[in-house]
């Protein structure tokens, strides 16, 4: 019998609110075991992820799989950036924005079945003050929603929207200085996104033409607007159609600097990091290899 390759899947117990508690066995079920060897591992803390990315890289394996969101698939993506040791993915969180861009089931049992095949694809990594991320990252408002979402005990979509309405409620618009491939541009904006993929995740589409392998990222201005044009953009954002608002810039760019007055919170593929003011931020062309 050939030789199986070595698999890891990093389990996230607490993404997305979901158990799984019956994950392994399923794997056990579905996964071809001629093919592959596999191993499990719960994450206990945050940062296990990117622990557990690291040993395996280590110890030869020869792929890691993140079951969990986005969060989780970002621990792993950055220990695994610039190795051959492919990333895959079992979409098990909120919003789960980089699986539903490649096309990664959100059924767990098809996507277990994904990694039979084991297509592989390279795609783009950003750096954000030096931490990596590869969906989208983005300061302003969004990152003041990820930041109070983060403390509130209730996750999912209930907790999420809590969270929106409280910052809503009185959050300003700031003032960024943007140097984008050396032009400088001033703006006052509502939030700003850094996009290496379309969508946050369930579908909303901040940067309709952005791709993961063209080796830019989308810098989306959301300009800030009336109170009353928000249905009007939400529902840009769930019909791709985000670049058609007049309240909407979006600029491609590979190196980018964001100056604004004060340190705050960034979110990093949903989490929330407190950053600097001056944020520098580039991309790195096919350095993460993608199992989809």
């Amino acid at each position: 019998m050939m030789d199986r390759k070595k698999i890891l899947f990093v389990i996230n117990p607490i993404s997305g609110g979901k158990k799984k508690t019956s994950f392994n066995k399923q794997v056990l079920e579905v996964l071809d075991l001629q093919k592959f060897n596999p191993t499990f591992q719960q994450t206990t803390k945050p940062n296990h992820a990117f622990e557990l990315g690291k040993t395996a890289v280590a110890e030869n394996f020869d792929a890691v799989i993140a079951v969990g969101g986005d969060g989780t698939i970002n621990e792993l993506g950055s220990a695994l950036v610039g190795t051959d040791v492919p990333l895959g993915i079992i979409p098990e969180g909120s919003g789960n924005g980089l699986a539903l861009y490649l096309g990664i089931p959100l059924n767990e049992t098809s996507a277990i079945r994904r990694i039979n095949r084991f297509d592989v694809v390279e795609v783009d990594s950003g750096m954000i003050n030096e931490r990596p991320f590869f969906n989208i990252a983005g300061l302003g408002f969004d990152a003041s929603v990820s930041d109070r979402f983060a403390n509130d005990p209730t996750r999912g979509p209930i907790g999420y929207m809590r969270s929106v309405i409280n910052v809503l409620s009185n959050y300003k618009p700031c003032r960024y200085t943007l140097t984008i491939d050396d032009v400088v541009y001033e703006r006052e904006a509502f939030m700003i996104s850094v996009a290496n993929s379309p969508q946050y995740g369930n579908n909303a589409y901040i940067a309709p033409n952005a791709s993961v392998n063209d080796g830019l990222l989308d810098v989306c201005i959301v300009h800030k607007f009336p109170m009353y044009i928000l249905p009007m953009m939400i529902y840009h954002l769930f019909s791709k159609t985000a670049d058609q608002s007049e309240y909407v810039e979006i600029i491609p760019g590979r190196k980018i600097q964001i100056d604004r007055d004060t340190k705050g919170p960034v979110h990093v593929d949903g989490e929330p990091i407190h950053m600097e003011g001056t944020l520098n931020i580039s991309i790195k062309p096919s350095s993460l290899k993608i199992i989809c």
